[in-house]
């Protein structure tokens, strides 16, 4: 027994529930990557490499710190590793990340086009902008700095270009929920956009004004976290 279990455990069904969803884009492949952060601790659990979800077990999940070192699993970890590790880094209000391959999000990275401010509980969920992560290769340093580039509009979801989507969150239920809010909201703008009128966004103002409730949530989630941390490390 491992005292990271259950994060591998939750990691997993997270996978399969996304993979079912089809927000991997495939169900038969490992495309996307999810992680959560330990509480009290500067580590992840983290998808494997190159493995199907369904092929998985708990005990095939990757334990890393901050530093990439692996502390526990028999696999490689995921290629997207770093990009993970550079969020929870660079947002302390993060506690769980996912990479998916979405199909309506993953539309606005072919075309560079971010998602505004459609919807009032949108914008307070994920944040008044969803904008477009300039290009970079999977797993490169450039994918890596153009992420973190972006991290600090405080947002939870964002659109990797030519890519997929990639969402953060304080816990991996949260973060789930923000992938399937920015799915249905990267949906029902394509079929606005589709009609040729003209869009309706939300009053000038209001998008970043209703996102104080979020920033005031994430400060929270932060001193949390904070206070779980060994004193030494705070």
């Amino acid at each position: 027994m491992s005292k990271y279990d259950p994060y591998k455990k939750q990691v997993l069904e997270t996978c399969l529930q996304l993979m079912e969803a089809g927000f991997f884009g495939t169900r038969h492949g490992s495309a996307g990557n999810v992680s959560v952060q330990v509480d009290g601790e500067d580590t992840i659990v983290i998808t494997p490499s190159g493995i199907k979800y369904t092929d998985l077990s708990p005990a095939d999940l990757c334990v890393l710190n901050f530093n990439g070192a692996r502390l526990e699993g028999p696999h490689e970890p995921s290629v997207e590793a770093p990009m993970h590790l550079a969020c929870y880094q660079h947002r302390p209000d993060v506690s769980s990340v996912i990479h998916t391959h979405q199909p309506h999000a993953s539309a606005f990275g072919l075309i560079n086009h971010s998602i505004p401010a459609l919807f009032d509980e949108v914008a307070v969920a994920i944040g008044h902008v969803v904008e477009v992560v300039p290009y970079g290769l999977s797993g490169s340093n450039d994918l890596l700095e153009n992420v973190v580039a972006k991290l600090d509009n405080r947002c939870h979801c964002y659109i990797l270009q030519n890519h997929g989507a990639l969402c953060m969150g304080p816990s991996l239920e949260k973060t789930l929920l923000f992938a399937e809010l920015l799915e249905k909201t990267a949906m029902v703008y394509q079929m606005a956009l589709a009609t040729g009128k003209e869009i309706t966004t939300l009053p000038e103002g209001l998008p970043l004004g209703l996102f104080q409730i979020t920033t005031m949530r994430q400060d929270m989630e932060i001193a949390r976290k904070a206070a779980l941390m060994p004193a030494a490390a705070v």
